[in-house]
């Protein structure tokens, strides 16, 4: 038989079991226990920047990952705040980049990046890039781009500029002889200085005029201009190894073996 002392004592006990189940809750447990806390949905997440985003990168580390994969190179003159982003995240972009057998090289003089593909004797690596070898005209305006920017820089000039007639006059001095499609080879050469343009080897100052961009002397290394120089005076037929610079996109299925 129940007595009323232990009545009392069990409905006490009831109490208390509901009283701590009711704090739990609005401690922000999930049931009686309290033990589970809701999970954080990653929308809310200050680093996700789109639905579904797991980056843990920032946005502009993000950027300039991004662009070393679309363009040639990115440098700190174009794009100054991804330039900081990749010196503040360097080793882990590089990784992301090895992640793709893809190789991140960082030239700090010249402030510029670019991405190469990783040939490794002994792996089959799938090709994502390729070198992609400028064509013969833009490879002569290279050229002379490259010894406008020596010359310049020997003389102490901060900057080297050249123009658009100068670029032209020069690329004519090495038609064939008996050319007759002059108004070909000119669109060849404009199209070609555009080419440099959009590769931001040269950037437009003024009306025809341009600023030789650094990025040359990458480029266009003293090995190579001497190369080039050489495959000029021999009569210019076939280029040694004309210049690709950073590795572009590859299209087709390929892998690069030993």
């Amino acid at each position: 038989m129940t007595t009323s002392t232990e009545a009392t004592e069990a409905t006490e006990a009831t109490d208390a079991v509901a009283a701590t189940g009711t704090d739990a809750e609005e401690a922000g447990g999930t049931g009686a226990t309290g033990t589970f806390v809701d999970a954080v949905a990653v929308e809310d997440d200050d680093r996700a920047l789109f639905a579904g985003d797991t980056g843990v990168l920032p946005y502009e580390a993000r950027r300039a990952l991004a662009l070393v994969m679309q363009r040639r190179y990115l440098s700190s003159s174009a794009h100054p705040a991804e330039w900081r982003a990749l010196l503040a995240h360097q080793t882990v972009l590089a990784s992301r980049c090895h992640d793709l057998f893809v190789e991140l090289v960082v030239d700090r003089d010249y402030e510029i990046a670019y991405k190469r593909q990783v040939r490794e004797p002994g792996l089959s690596i799938p090709v994502l890039l390729k070198d992609e070898p400028y064509k013969r005209v833009e490879t002569l305006l290279m050229l002379f781009a490259r010894n406008r920017f020596r010359q310049e820089q020997g003389a102490g000039e901060r900057a080297a500029h050249v123009d658009t007639e100068e670029l032209v006059d020069y690329a004519l001095g090495f038609l064939a002889p008996g050319e007759t499609n002059l108004a070909g080879r000119r669109r060849e050469i404009d199209n070609a200085v555009a080419t440099l343009v959009r590769e931001r080897v040269l950037v437009e100052v003024a009306a025809g005029r341009f600023r030789i961009e650094p990025v040359i002397e990458v480029l266009l290394p003293v090995e190579r201009l001497h190369a080039l120089t050489d495959w000029l005076r021999g009569g210019g037929t076939v280029a040694p190894d004309e210049p690709g610079g950073a590795d572009d996109d590859q299209d087709d299925d390929e892998e690069a073996t030993a």
